[in-house]
């Protein structure tokens, strides 16, 4: 029985693979440029990052919609509605650029929310037919397919950032594209629509139940932190290049190996987890996620910058797919879309603080763009105290029951 579940939990992991890499291309295209086209459009410079900021509120305030819509009609309805936010929000960004209307800009970044909500649940897609031995592995390689997109995001903005007279529009024209081939992926999806639940059937615990579970809080706690300490360093880094003396080339470059190094582990932090456990790998992630701050902190070099992304990189995946990867098996079927998309509203609502925080920390806290660099490295630490701490006492609890 495990061997025909999971023969059809390959194949949904293929086409999700498909689409992390294809669709997933726009979001290193977008959060490469968003910055600089913000600061170019923004009044004050200190919002230079508001729409990244903008794209995550969207999509923390998409999560819990379109968990439950995913719920109720299934996960292919639930990535077509994600790929037509995030046509509607190219063409909407592009508009902005094209008119010089940073509110327009920022209102494509929100609607790009959408897309970016639907992406994240790809991750617990791959888990829906998958056996609990082939469950990690799944959602790692679902991971990995952001490789590709690693590759192919910021080549194309390296293709497009110029090609029209205003900039940044031929990046947002392909966005577009994007998103309107890549739906056709999801066509070949094949995950039953969850049953209608009958009058006795469980109903499963409320939303506090859930978040108070312990295994359930710190694996929220742990991704949140992940996620969020990612986005803040993240945000800034094509501002902290260009602005310390190097060329938006050298930002796509090193967002590059920043993507790459964010999916690349993905290969085998499934195995990782099944031989040693996830709470030790989320520990390393979050020991990674520190020493990617102490590099940054050491100098503004461009190999630096590189260093320290990549480490970033790692980090994230280890820690996000762990903490992923407890959550799963954390909480009972039925209780799927209320817990995922509060899992999605509580992390998205960290990521989005995270990049409003970025562009104050980068423009505002200091008179150069490396004082800017460090304090946005320096914010890193409490928030790693807070994970490591959660991750540390569930530890030390007994062991829980897993759900029913």
């Amino acid at each position: 029985m495990t061997d025909v579940q999971d023969s059809r939990a390959r194949r949904n992991v293929v086409v999700l693979v498909m689409a992390q890499a294809l669709l997933g291309a726009q979001m290193p295209m977008i959060f490469t440029i968003a910055g600089l086209a913000g600061q170019s459009l923004a009044s004050n410079p200190c919002f230079a990052t508001l729409p990244i900021s903008m794209i995550v509120l969207g999509s923390m305030c998409a999560a819990t919609p379109v968990s439950a819509f995913m719920q109720r009609f299934g996960r292919r309805a639930g990535f077509a509605l994600g790929t037509t936010g995030g046509a509607l929000g190219g063409a909407i960004g592009a508009l902005g650029l094209y008119t010089a209307s940073f509110p327009l800009f920022l209102l494509g970044s929100l609607l790009t929310g959408i897309y970016m909500s639907a992406q994240g649940f790809y991750r617990f897609a791959a888990a829906d037919t998958a056996s609990d031995a082939y469950r990690p592995k799944a959602i790692s390689y679902v991971m990995a397919g952001g490789l590709a997109s690693a590759i192919i995001g910021p080549q194309l903005v390296k293709l497009t950032a110029d090609a029209f007279v205003v900039p940044f529009l031929g990046t947002y024209a392909a966005v577009i594209a994007i998103n309107l081939v890549g739906a056709l992926l999801f066509l070949f999806l094949d995950i039953p629509r969850p049953p209608v639940p009958s009058e006795d059937a469980p109903r499963g615990r409320s939303r506090r139940e859930l978040i108070t579970t312990p295994g359930i809080a710190v694996a929220v706690i742990c991704a949140m932190v992940s996620y969020a300490l990612m986005n803040l360093v993240m945000t800034s880094t094509p501002l902290a290049v260009v602005g310390c003396g190097f060329e938006t080339g050298d930002a796509a470059n090193v967002v590059t190996a920043h993507v790459l190094a964010m999916y690349v582990p993905s290969f085998f932090t499934g195995h990782l987890i099944a031989r040693f456990g996830v709470e030790k790998i989320v520990a390393l992630g979050l020991f990674i996620l520190a020493c990617a701050g102490g590099v940054a902190l050491t100098g503004v070099e461009l190999e630096q910058f590189f260093l320290a992304l990549v480490l970033l990189g790692i980090g994230w995946n280890f820690g996000f797919i762990g903490a992923t990867t407890m959550l799963a098996a954390s909480h009972a079927p039925y209780e799927r879309g209320r817990m995922q998309g509060l899992n999605d509203l509580i992390v998205f609502g960290g990521v989005t603080m995270a990049s409003l925080a970025s562009g104050g920390l980068m423009n505002c806290s200091g008179g150069s763009a490396q004082e800017g660099w460090t304090a946005v490295n320096m914010a890193m630490a409490p928030f790693l105290v807070l994970a490591g701490g959660a991750l540390i006492w569930l530890i030390l609890r007994p062991e829980e029951q897993p759900a029913e």
